[in-house]
């Protein structure tokens, strides 16, 4: 089938269902809601069979939905309705939810029922966009396999919403029902609530907008909360601060803010870490570092990074929010790889979050900051630091584990482990796109990884990569399951597999060997990369600065890009050359 994908974003999900829908044989493409006539006039020229919306904010314009069959899948079970789904759901603590694939009509979310699928919803509150690319995700993807399957189906008809509210398994009705937009009254809390309620307001926004509150004085949205300590201080005080984030007393303990988005001039609109944007109002308010390796297994403690042992195996997980990386966040993270390759261990396992395995550069931080282009600078070197440790690492087999999707120098983080390990549904961007030519080793290790002309093909094409295409090329080794639990006991046994004395002796030094007959060294590597950079961050050549700032200001798309577009695509010119014109390798 010809499937034109309409969205407001190629998000995480609107990629993975891109990815899944091409593997399946179907011709896809993507067209951005960016205007109303712009929807039309894309869909008449494309002339798609089908068209879904797997994230759209945008209304399908009539002249669409009813000449061409379109399917919304809404993030919510069937009879809900409205721009909130998630926000109402997380905010009322629901232990079940869905996702609905509706056909588009004039009303927003009535049309009827093309699939349907359930899911339990934790009763710890989740992190909307944790919940988002999780559940909800796995779901949407079920529901739009459904809907191509019975699309090809000239004897299928939509069932009618009422019908299908009916289901056995359907959420509770007084869930299930047509919700306003969530506003800031609906997301109002005070800092002598209770910490389980704070947690929930928050948690439910989290993603965007946040939750409008005051800290410190300054009134801000706040972000990327967890419980701290109980009876810790009075409500509202800041009581500690810790990896940029601080602690603040509630009602009855005290909650975590890893970022905060100023809600007023100069920084009004940048999300940043909590003590970024606090700054000088921090004057006197006590650090909380525990040196690497050292942290407790406490759940009020706050930590983007930890590590354990187990047999032998040594394990190093990091979760920086959205996968952002300021040098900070690299030299902790550095400083812990260098704990773990420090230790006896056969096997070192470096895994990224669930919701992401990260996504390079902090280019808030770098908006934020008074001289862009140095603290864009820094923040490179910083990561090309672990990428040279991880290369280089020869005492431990080191395993990356991609629990979570990952974009640009995200992707090529991992890239010189031993093993890279995907977990199934994610999604890979193994390219460098914000005018930027790249960095974190990736001349060296993608070509290693997946041939040179395929590498080629990766930086200029500029398209998502599924977990199971990567491991058919060669970017990824494995692949382990969706689930996030499965995966960690695959993982595991993989990690127990790899740590075989013998089997782990033998790759370290063919590692070795390896990297002993690379002809040139990976410094020329790291220069080359960097002397392209430099151009683009001091020098902006490639408009860096504007795409940075329409990234962080959330600027919508003015139009889809060719390379996504459905049907012939215009050809476009080579901006990354990984071959320079004297060979770096024999």
């Amino acid at each position: 089938m010809r499937i034109l994908l309409l969205v407001t974003a190629f998000n995480g999900l609107s990629q993975r269902a891109w990815c899944a829908l091409r593997e399946a044989g179907h011709e896809v493409g993507v067209l951005f809601a960016t205007s109303e006539r712009d929807m039309i006039d894309g869909v008449k020229s494309t002339g798609p069979d089908l068209i879904i919306c797997p994230f759209l904010k945008e209304r399908v314009p009539r002249e669409v939905w009813q000449h061409w069959r379109t399917v919304i899948i809404h993030p919510g079970p069937v009879g809900d309705r409205g721009p909130s789904s998630l926000d109402w759901a997380i905010g009322d603590g629901v232990r079940s939810w869905g996702v609905t694939a509706l056909q588009a009509v004039e009303e927003m979310d009535a049309g009827p029922i093309w699939a349907t699928r359930t899911f339990a919803v934790p009763a710890a509150p989740p992190r909307k966009s944790s919940l988002y690319n999780g559940p909800v995700a796995d779901a949407a993807m079920e529901c739009i396999a459904e809907v191509v399957g019975k699309a090809q189906d000239p004897g299928f008809s939509p069932a009618d919403a009422a019908d299908a509210a009916d289901a056995p398994d359907a959420p509770d009705a007084a869930d299930a029902r047509p919700r306003p937009l969530m506003r800031q009254e609906d997301r109002a809390f005070d800092w002598s609530d209770s910490t389980e309620q704070i947690l929930r307001k928050i948690r439910a926004a989290d993603g965007a907008p946040g939750v409008r509150t005051e800290v410190s004085g300054l009134p801000v949205f706040a972000y990327d909360a967890l419980p701290g300590l109980a009876r810790a201080g009075r409500p509202g005080q800041l009581l500690s601060r810790r990896q940029g984030a601080v602690l603040i007393g509630t009602g009855d303990g005290s909650i975590w803010l890893g970022h905060l988005r100023a809600a007023e001039l100069p920084r009004a609109g940048i999300k940043l870490p909590a003590t970024t944007l606090l700054s000088t109002r921090l004057r006197g308010v006590p650090h909380s570092p525990l040196p690497p390796g050292s942290e407790p297994e406490h759940p009020a403690t706050y930590r983007q990074i930890r590590y354990r042992r187990s047999g032998a195996a040594g394990w190093l997980s990091f979760d920086f929010y959205n996968g952002a990386m300021a040098p900070g966040h690299s030299r902790r993270l550095l400083a812990a790889l260098r704990h773990a390759a420090g230790q006896d261990t056969e096997v070192l396992v470096l895994r990224g979050g669930t919701d992401t395995f990260g996504n390079g550069i902090h280019l808030n931080v770098i908006e934020a900051s008074p001289d862009p282009a140095s603290a864009a600078w820094a923040s490179i070197r910083a990561i090309n630091e672990i990428c040279r440790e991880i290369i280089m690492c020869t005492r431990q087999v080191v395993i990356a584990a991609y629990a979570g999707s990952a974009g640009a120098g995200g992707v090529m983080l991992g890239l010189g482990a031993d093993i890279v390990a995907a977990r199934d549904g994610i999604v890979l961007n193994p390219y460098y796109d914000m005018g930027l030519y790249g960095s974190e080793l990736h001349t060296f290790t993608l070509p290693r990884r997946v041939g040179a002309d395929r590498a080629q093909e990766l930086i200029d094409d500029k398209l998502p990569v599924s977990a199971t295409r990567a491991r058919s090329i060669g970017l990824v080794d494995e692949v382990g399951p969706r689930h996030p639990d499965a995966y960690t006991e695959w993982l595991a046994a993989l990690a127990e597999r790899e740590g075989d004395a013998r089997l782990a002796r033998n790759r370290r030094q063919a590692k070795a060997r390896r990297l002993a007959a690379e002809r040139v060294p990976l410094e020329v590597y790291e220069a080359r990369e960097l002397a392209e950079m430099s151009r683009d961050m001091y020098a902006d050549r490639s408009g860096f600065a504007a795409a940075r700032h329409d990234f962080v200001r959330k600027v919508k798309p003015s139009e889809t890009p060719d390379r996504l577009l459905l049907g012939g695509m215009k050809p476009r010119r080579r901006t990354t050359v990984l071959r320079p014109a004297v060979p770096l390798s024999a």
